[in-house]
């Protein structure tokens, strides 16, 4: 899809169909005299999400004019704006459109870059029966003024959605596909485009190096486990910091030999979606040039019932020296992460923000609406914050107060790897906080956001590639 921006006065837009936001309650001066009888019938309300698809309006050189309700304009965010536009694409997509345009705040020209082209993104490359393909062509971003501002903007969306797109095409290979080492395999052909250093640990290393936990998830498996390893340096750092984003990849849970329910296990697939998001957060990294120090890493496993497998009562002995009993194998992310964690404090990184689909509990608390956020330090987390808000990936902050780990004592090693049933995410957390220490790090729970069930008007079913919108901004807007 060709996406530009260009400078003309709105009624002036040639296209197949010119996409203009109504906020609730209001009337646009420029739609108001053409459009009056449907604004006073209620046809048009500026209800968010309500779309009125209109032909050959007066005063305009557009064919269509597709009239996008944005809701009340006090919550018309970056998170509005991503999901409108996307949703507004896949509409006109339904239609046949092949031309479209869009005429906005040019505060939103990166998030409606964004939201263009994830709207587009469909997840159907497994399908031999498709119908005809509907697709647009071209978008334009019409403007009053086309500045070098703009233009930054408009291709910093453009990097966002490709990497947003790229996480999301790994996310959602079958599991028969995607094994640790093919997931290796992706990021090392994406870190040789974007001129990024990439190195995959395999086992033996692992097992050189130490890391007991990750090995010990991996056992059950006939796939071998990989620890990616991708490096971003900037030629002019700003300070001594050195960020390290690290996604879980557990490519297939089902739970191991403390096995899940049968219904449902098909979705497991998607347990690998935060470290799809790290590598693609590190190709919008490499083409946007931040400047700090970047490491992504992402250790992949596969957790199955195999006759090596992890037992419940085996105990661990982590990256760190930390001993682990394992409760329970199928919370196994918490495992891995220990030793991601563990390695990115030993390559130096000073601030570390990890990402996983790890505890149904943060669903039951959070729904699926905002991913739980958890810190160690205040600074970072507002950072964190800051980044989450600009990408329109909405984020809560959850406790981490001391008493989470006393939950995790254990009288056989030092600390066991469950914490019961009531604060679950919170303890969760806590085990993470173990191995971080006193290095700088946000902990972000994505069991709830990562993947979408159904479909919605914004976006297909599938993998959604929260949160990696806020890596790339946080590394984006570090000062």
């Amino acid at each position: 899809m060709e996406l530009k921006l260009v400078q003309t006065e709105i009624p002036s837009v040639q296209t197949d169909a010119l996409v203009l936001f109504e906020t609730e309650g209001g009337r646009r001066a420029d739609l108001q005299k053409p459009l009056a009888a449907l604004y006073d019938s209620g046809e048009i309300t500026g209800k968010f999400l309500e779309f009125t698809l209109l032909h050959g309006v007066e005063g305009f050189a557009a064919r269509r004019i597709l009239v996008a309700g944005a809701g009340k304009p006090e919550k018309l965010d970056a998170a509005a704006v991503l999901k409108l536009s996307a949703a507004a694409i896949r509409f006109l997509k339904g239609k046949g459109v092949k031309d479209a345009a869009f005429a906005p705040d040019p505060a939103f020209v990166a998030v409606i870059a964004e939201g263009v082209l994830a709207g587009a993104w469909e997840p159907d490359r497994y399908k031999t029966d498709k119908e005809p393909a509907k697709s647009i062509d071209a978008v334009s971003i019409a403007v009053p003024s086309v500045d070098a501002t703009l233009q930054n903007a408009l291709n910093r969306g453009i990097v966002i959605a490709e990497a947003l797109n790229l996480a999301r095409n790994i996310a959602v290979e079958p599991p028969n596909k995607l094994t640790p080492t093919t997931m290796a395999a992706r990021a090392r052909a994406m870190a040789q485009e974007a001129g990024l250093a990439c190195e995959v640990l395999d086992q033996n290393r692992m097992r050189q190096l130490g890391m007991g936990a990750l090995l010990g998830v991996a056992m059950g498996s006939a796939e071998p486990p990989a620890m990616i390893v991708m490096q971003y340096k900037p030629e002019n750092a700003t300070d001594g910091a050195h960020l390290a984003l690290i996604g879980k990849g557990v490519t297939f849970d089902t739970g191991g030999i403390s096995i899940k329910p049968s219904e449902g296990m098909e979705k497991m697939k998607y347990d690998m979606a935060a470290g799809a998001a790290v590598i693609g957060a590190m190709q919008a990294i490499a083409k946007l040039k931040p400047r700090v120090a970047v490491t992504g890493i992402v250790p992949a496993v596969e957790n199955m019932p195999g006759g090596r497998a992890l037992r419940p009562s085996d105990i661990l002995t982590s990256l760190s020296g930390k001993t682990i009993e394992v409760l329970n194998t199928d919370a196994e992310g918490r495992l891995i992460l220990a030793d991601a964690i563990t390695y990115a404090k030993q390559l130096g990184c000073t601030h570390l923000v990890d990402a996983a689909t790890l505890t149904g509990a943060i669903v039951v608390a959070l729904g699926h609406t905002s991913s739980g956020v958890f810190s160690s330090d205040d600074e970072l987390r507002e950072r964190w914050m800051s980044a989450a808000k600009e990408a329109g990936e909405r984020m809560w902050h959850m406790p981490l107060d001391d008493e989470y780990r006393d939950l995790l004592k254990t009288v056989y090693a030092d600390i066991q790897n469950i914490g019961g049933r009531w604060g679950g995410a919170c303890s969760a957390a806590m085990f993470l906080k173990e191995f971080a220490g006193d290095t700088p790090w946000v902990h972000v729970d994505v069991a709830g956001t990562a993947w979408l069930d159904d479909a919605k008007p914004y976006m297909a079913k599938g993998p959604t590639g929260i949160p990696l919108g806020s890596f790339v901004n946080l590394a984006v807007n570090w000062k």
